[in-house]
């Protein structure tokens, strides 16, 4: 854990589809490994896949990605209970949590019948870097807009607030979620926050937004804060990663 103050990166990216392998680590994961600032040994990265259930599948591809970039994997489960005896001990141990999308409703209830929720709230603070894409961005978050509850998008305002405000993810990709953003900022059910097209990552320094950084040209990041009877979207354009993330 070499971060040399606690470091959250919400994203919408992850594994990419690779040229010989199924899966690889993109461009955003191997940014959130940057920032841990490992030296002389290889990054300890372990995957937490509550939001999508602990599927075996998953940490298939996963581990198999970590090979080839080097990096030493590991999967913290809890179904059908948690497959690691000392989860604090564990998490101390590691560079990055990396955290998969799926239902954040479910991902909160977990973590917080486990106590996970605290014992990563430690390990940020302890220089963790915590990251992750889509459930495993707005977690961090004090709330943000999701399809836990099924195709319609809905508002959840208890995330674990490690950063302030509000997120919404698949800007771009998702043509509901915006609307349903705009009218949770616009009612007060969610406070001001940032909304981030695919590919996208927004790093946190502290509880403070210090970059916004790009898998790709053309994707960007957003304010979004309430404005009268309405939202005002600020586009944010970001750094676009360098090439020795896109050819790892």
């Amino acid at each position: 854990m070499t971060a040399s103050e606690p470091t959250i990166l919400a994203s919408c990216g992850g594994l990419n589809a690779g040229a010989w392998s199924d899966s690889v680590y993109g461009p955003l994961l191997h940014h959130a490994i940057a920032l841990a600032d490992v030296q002389g040994r290889a990054p300890r990265v372990t995957h937490i896949n509550t939001a999508g259930g602990d599927q075996r599948h998953v940490e298939g591809a996963e581990l198999e990605a970590a090979r080839a970039a080097g990096v030493e994997a590991t999967h913290l489960r809890m179904f059908p209970h948690p497959n690691i005896d000392d989860i604090r001990a564990h998490l101390l141990r590691q560079d990055v949590v990396w955290v998969s999308g799926g239902s954040l409703v479910n991902l909160l209830a977990v973590w917080r019948a486990h106590g996970l929720d605290r014992l990563l709230t430690e390990a940020w603070q302890a220089g963790v870097v915590l990251a992750g894409g889509s459930a495993g961005a707005l977690c961090w978050h004090e709330g943000g807009t999701t399809s836990s509850f099924g195709p319609e998008i809905t508002a959840v305002a208890d995330g674990l607030a490690l950063v302030p405000g509000s997120l919404a993810v698949h800007y771009d990709s998702d043509p509901v979620r915006r609307p349903a953003h705009h009218r949770a900022v616009t009612d007060g059910t969610l406070p001001d926050g940032y909304a981030l097209d695919e590919g996208v990552g927004l790093v946190y320094r502290g509880r403070r937004p210090a970059e916004v950084v790009a898998e790709r040209p053309r994707a960007y990041a957003w304010r979004v804060e309430r404005d009268g009877g309405g939202v005002r979207e600020t586009l944010i354009e970001p750094r676009v990663l360098g090439q020795e993330y896109a050819a790892a």
